[in-house]
């Protein structure tokens, strides 16, 4: 009888075991889903923002007067920085050097 009621809580150990494991995995992944929902949106939102960019730029070719220009060329930074605060932090650290 000893014997059979080590095997048990051998096998219940296991199973805790790998209850845990399931468990880590499982948020592991919603981890990694939400790092990549947030590259997603990242993503969108640079788009939209070049899309953005490429449009004031046409102004500007376009444009007669100066202070419209000038209005231009602060969009276009105000983008522009945008756009850089978008990129990933990995990013930013290879252009510094």
């Amino acid at each position: 009888m000893a014997y059979n009621e080590d095997m048990a809580r051998g096998w219940e150990s296991k199973s805790v075991e790998e209850q845990i494991s399931a468990a880590e995995d499982r948020q592991h992944d919603k981890d990694k889903a939400a790092v990549k929902a947030s590259d997603v949106e990242r993503q969108k939102r640079k788009q939209g923002l070049l899309l953005e960019r490429g449009r004031i730029t046409r102004e500007m070719e376009l444009a007669h007067k100066k202070q419209y220009l000038v209005l231009l060329e602060r969009a276009l930074a105000h983008i522009d920085a945008e756009i850089a605060g978008l990129e990933p932090t990995q990013t930013k650290k290879q252009a510094e050097k």
